[in-house]
């Protein structure tokens, strides 16, 4: 699933083409997209005429603001992706096809296009089709659990060391599952939990309550570190020529790396936390 600097990377490259821009239709071939409005023609009300004055990332959420004062929501789940391009409907194949030849490979599987007033469009590609969208009064959707119930932004300026440091407070349990938790942190997922930990060189089963504030220290610059490391280079999931590797996947730390050696030259090992794997070092991350 996308975490933050994948949502974040895809809502940098969305900004410049989407703003200002208005929205004259949306058509879909799965209509199970549609959280709110759950009917196709109610979201289409919702969309269809307004301008989008603004593109943001709240945790793995995309916010499309719309005139006058609404909000479109995209969560793209597992598979999805937003992306501009040129697609028709082709009912021989029931399948929305690239207008061009050239068209990136993750175009393959658009399911969902708003279409703009300049020609272009915005596509979902979701080869799974989980993701969902929403529509509604901008106070409406900012209230929805899902963005009501998330912690800090990990990158937000106002996200200092001595915020980072109150979340600890009483708080329990192993510091995998607390980075990974939304409303404890929002936006960190699997693989950038166990990037982070193994940067601040902390096992993923240390205990919170265990933690000093030099650790926390750590854990907080090596957190921002990652992150922004990951933005800078387009975060993962990009393939070049031949699928090799581009963007984060090509300096993996210790995520999927299981049986091969750390940069520290330790062979990295795998355990389950919390139902989910975590990859790391053995000698190198201490366990609180």
């Amino acid at each position: 699933m996308p975490e933050l600097p994948e949502v974040e990377v895809i809502v940098r490259e969305l900004r410049v083409p989407l703003m200002g821009r208005r929205i004259d239709d949306v058509r879909t071939d799965w209509p199970k997209y549609f959280h709110l409005p759950k009917s196709e023609e109610a979201f289409r009300s919702c969309v269809k005429g307004r301008r989008i004055e603004a593109v943001r990332r709240r945790a793995k959420y995309i916010l499309i603001h719309l005139s006058p004062s609404h909000l479109l929501l995209v969560h793209q789940k597992i598979s999805g992706r937003l992306q501009m391009g040129r697609w028709s409907w082709n009912p021989a194949v029931s399948r929305w096809l690239p207008s061009s030849s050239d068209a990136p490979p993750s175009g393959r599987f658009i399911h969902l296009v708003f279409e703009l007033d300049n020609g272009e469009q915005l596509g979902l590609s979701d080869l799974r089709k989980f993701a969902k969208v929403m529509c509604g009064p901008e106070r409406d959707i900012l209230n929805l659990p899902e963005l009501r119930n998330l912690g800090p932004e990990p990158l937000s300026p106002r996200f200092t060391f001595a915020a980072f440091e109150r979340l600890f407070h009483h708080k329990r349990g192993n510091l995998k599952e607390a980075l990974m938790n939304p409303a404890f942190i929002a936006g960190i997922g699997n693989l950038y939990a166990d990037e982070i930990l193994y940067t601040a060189l902390l096992h993923p089963l240390t205990r919170v309550e265990h933690m000093k504030t030099p650790q926390l220290s750590t854990l907080y610059h090596s957190m921002r570190t990652v992150l922004r490391k990951a933005i800078r280079l387009g975060a993962t999931g990009r393939r070049g020529p031949g699928g090799a590797r581009q963007g984060y996947d090509r300096v993996l730390l210790v995520y999927g790396r299981e049986g091969e050696r750390c940069p520290r030259g330790h062979i990295i090992e795998r355990i389950k936390v919390g139902g989910r794997s975590a990859y790391f070092c053995p000698i190198e991350q201490l366990r609180l």
